[in-house]
């Protein structure tokens, strides 16, 4: 298997274990998004590596155009690998949202990239994400959120273990995840998280997806 396969193939295994529901959150998110994306839409993915997101919505969605933004060169051509099959329709940018295209579009997505983000970019980051919206645009965002006490980290970071545990995962391997987002993930309550996007100048904010210690929100521009 080559490197690149061997990458994808990872990460393809890897969030199905880990966050609850997955392909569920997918399809919450496609049709939150259809409400008001037009048939002839944009869309803007925000932490586009892997091109699960992308491939997702372009396939029930021929007349959608998709810019993903991430970080990562090698999780961006793993998105390409994933996303061939619609690649006149992707456009694919490395970097953090600053190097997104002003938009404006219909829609916004970032599933499971927040938590990666550093808290003091956190709202500049909401902000740009608003600004590069049409009025009223959806915008569907997913990560880790839970309460941030002591107490509450340490029981909901051994329940995420847990379920990883329970879907195949090696004991010692999520162990040493939970050791290793502890002390690197960015996380914030969910009351923080629904201040911070309506402080951004999102409305309309809405909880429509709990997993254990993942949520999800669609706002509004």
């Amino acid at each position: 298997m080559s490197d690149f396969a061997h990458v994808a193939q990872r990460y393809a295994e890897g969030p199905p274990r880990q966050v609850p529901g997955l392909d569920g959150l997918h399809r919450m998110t496609d049709l939150l998004l259809a409400e008001r994306v037009p048939e002839a839409g944009r869309v803007l993915v925000l932490g586009a590596g892997g091109g699960m997101e992308l491939r997702n919505l372009a396939s029930r969605h021929a007349g959608w155009r998709f810019d993903g933004v991430d970080p990562s060169a090698q999780m961006l051509d793993t998105a390409r690998g994933a996303t061939v099959a619609h690649a006149d329709r992707v456009q694919l940018h490395e970097g953090t949202i600053g190097v997104a295209p002003d938009g404006p579009f219909d829609g916004a997505t970032c599933l499971l990239t927040f938590h990666f983000i550093p808290l003091d970019e956190r709202l500049e980051t909401l902000a740009q994400l608003r600004r590069r919206l049409r009025p009223g645009a959806p915008l569907v965002l997913a990560h880790m959120s839970f309460p941030q006490d002591p107490q509450s980290r340490d029981i909901w970071m051994r329940r995420h273990a847990a379920f990883a545990v329970s879907n195949g995962v090696d004991p010692a391997h999520a162990e040493n995840g939970r050791q290793a987002m502890l002390k690197r993930l960015h996380l914030l309550s969910p009351q923080d998280e629904e201040r911070m996007m309506a402080e951004a100048g999102f409305s309309g904010v809405s909880l429509f997806y709990a997993g254990f210690d993942f949520r999800g929100w669609v706002a509004y521009a």
